[in-house]
């Protein structure tokens, strides 16, 4: 895998272009990766309401429990389905919005320097061998593109929001991904 450093996409992703996101402030690098989970419906995989949600589309009043999400401008860069396809909403070099209120080494504000990738996905269900290839893949052509993101500055959601946030969850393998990740082996 390889990020293109004009445009800031991985190649091989699809790219669905989102409103929600911004430039970094000036002089910010990228320095962070933050992993997440979702799934619309709660718990429920393959559907067309991440993709929508992400892209601003998302009709929420289709189901009761969207109206929370009403209004919300929210964004990852990637977001890795349960088969491993991979889809990109925001270019690497520009400010996805989807830390929210973080903070990580005594930084605030983590969407300024990091990059969110989503994986679908639930507190309780565990993730794919799929969804772990693509992921460590991805990570490591980011880092090879932003060689400031160190091993300890990949974290999860929860991480940077603990009390407000859980994910990646329970289920999520952190030794796996790091074996497959940083493997002598891996490409």
């Amino acid at each position: 895998m390889h990020i293109d450093a004009e445009s800031g996409l991985a190649r091989g992703a699809q790219y669905l272009p989102s409103p929600h996101c911004d430039e970094r402030p000036p002089g910010t690098g990228v320095e962070l990766l933050v992993i997440h989970a979702i799934s619309l419906p709660p718990g429920q995989y393959g559907g067309p309401d991440v993709p929508a949600l992400f892209c601003g589309t998302l009709d929420c009043t289709r189901r009761a429990d969207y109206a929370d999400l009403a209004g919300l401008r929210v964004s990852a860069h990637f977001f890795i389905r349960r088969d491993g396809l991979l889809l990109q909403f925001v270019p690497v070099h520009r400010r996805a919005w989807h830390a929210g209120v973080s903070r990580f080494a005594g930084r605030e504000r983590c969407n300024d320097f990091s990059l969110g990738i989503e994986l679908e996905g639930c507190d309780h269900d565990r993730f794919t061998p799929a969804q772990y290839a693509v992921l460590a893949a991805l990570t490591r052509a980011l880092r090879r593109a932003f060689a400031a993101i160190r091993a300890e500055a990949i974290v999860g959601h929860s991480d940077i929001a603990p009390g407000r946030k859980t994910d990646p969850g329970p289920h999520f393998d952190w030794a796996a991904y790091r074996a497959q990740t940083f493997s002598a082996r891996s490409p």
